[in-house]
């Protein structure tokens, strides 16, 4: 399975490819990864129930709205990582950027940068955050767990490749965060396993 030493020097030789349109916000997210016992793990978080979120109560990765304040979207993914789970990144942690993603139904431009942990950290969540957990990378690529699934959203019923996790949550990973996941084991010549794929 993918090594966190492999994953940097990927992420070192590949060019980005850069978004051309325009959008009314941009938002930057932080990958958070582990090795525990020699296998590579992925940190979400689920969100606060909360009616102005247009993610409320999904899983995703720390992140949010790019402010004027925020040298660049990766300073951005850093200071909102550290107000929603009280951890602080820096260069020694950083691993490499992600593909710039567009939201399937809101005009939001949403960068990613991917990050390695290298030891057990106390996290401290903020009222947007209400419980984080680590799945392994290999766990989210389980066919059984890859699946269409259908739901209520934005007041329209959906349906979506997700990813069931119920160990950790009752909510599945899908949508922006999923696809964000998808571009990265893209680059490794991995990709989920849903229905349509098989």
């Amino acid at each position: 399975m993918l090594e966190i030493e492999l994953i940097k020097e990927k992420l070192t030789h590949i060019p980005l490819q850069p978004l051309q349109q325009k959008f009314d916000r941009h938002a930057a997210v932080a990958m958070l990864l582990r090795n525990n016992n020699q296998r590579t793990e992925v940190l979400f978080i689920r969100r606060a129930e909360d009616d102005r979120d247009p993610w409320s109560g999904d899983l995703g990765f720390p992140g949010g709205k790019i402010e004027e304040q925020d040298e660049s979207p990766r300073a951005a993914a850093e200071r909102e990582t550290c107000e929603e789970i009280g951890y602080r990144l820096n260069d020694e942690n950083y691993l490499g950027q992600n593909n710039d993603l567009i939201g399937a139904y809101l005009s939001v431009h949403i960068s990613c940068f991917i990050y390695q942990v290298e030891h057990d950290v106390p996290f401290k969540l903020n009222d947007e955050v209400v419980d984080l957990f680590w799945v392994p990378l290999q766990t989210l690529l389980d066919p059984p767990r890859n699946q269409q699934l259908t739901f209520f959203y934005r007041g329209k019923s959906r349906s979506h490749p997700a990813i069931k996790l119920d160990e950790w949550s009752d909510r599945p990973l899908w949508g922006i965060t999923y696809r964000l996941l998808d571009n990265f084991l893209n680059l490794f010549d991995l990709s989920f396993t849903y229905p349509e794929r098989r």
